[in-house]
């Protein structure tokens, strides 16, 4: 397990084994892949972010997460394997989140990306992402660095097989 400080200096306990902190958490977040680039959505009030949310009543992790991709960019997930899930202690309440890594089948252009602005690709996320302000929050603490870690060794790997 890791633990840091988050944005908001709340702390953040990470793991990488299954499902630590719950079994059913309330909140998913995926880290989503198209044709060598990251897919991320830009967020009206927070801004870039890969897309998540919460799990709706009678849905599991994976289908919350399947769907969010979707509302959020469009994005028809392929693979969906799960990296981890965090535990935030944060001053009103706590948050467990699941974190996956997508791979898009295809994106499909919508009517409404809900409370996004829809699809953002980027070839690479920024080295300084937790100094620039066009990347929300939730891009700026260590639960971003060390699950792409994990997806960028997931990555070579099948790149060269």
């Amino acid at each position: 397990m890791i633990t840091f400080k988050d944005y908001y200096n709340n702390e953040v306990t990470l793991s990488f084994t299954d499902h630590p902190f719950s079994k059913q958490p309330k909140h998913v977040w995926v880290i989503c892949y198209f044709r060598n680039e990251w897919l991320l959505t830009k967020h009206r009030d927070r801004g870039l972010e890969f897309p998540g949310g919460k799990v709706e009543k009678g849905e599991t992790a994976e289908e919350a997460a399947i769907r969010e991709v979707k509302e959020e960019t469009g994005g028809i997930v392929q693979n969906l394997d799960y990296i981890g899930q965090y535990f935030v202690a944060g001053k009103g309440s706590t948050i467990i989140k699941n974190v996956y890594f997508a791979e898009i089948k295809y994106l499909i252009k919508q009517q409404t990306y809900y409370e996004t602005e829809g699809p953002v690709l980027l070839k690479s996320i920024p080295e300084n992402v937790k100094q620039d302000r066009l990347y929300s929050f939730i891009m700026k603490d260590g639960v971003l660095t060390n699950c792409m870690e994990k997806i960028e060794k997931k990555l070579q790997t099948k790149n060269h097989s």
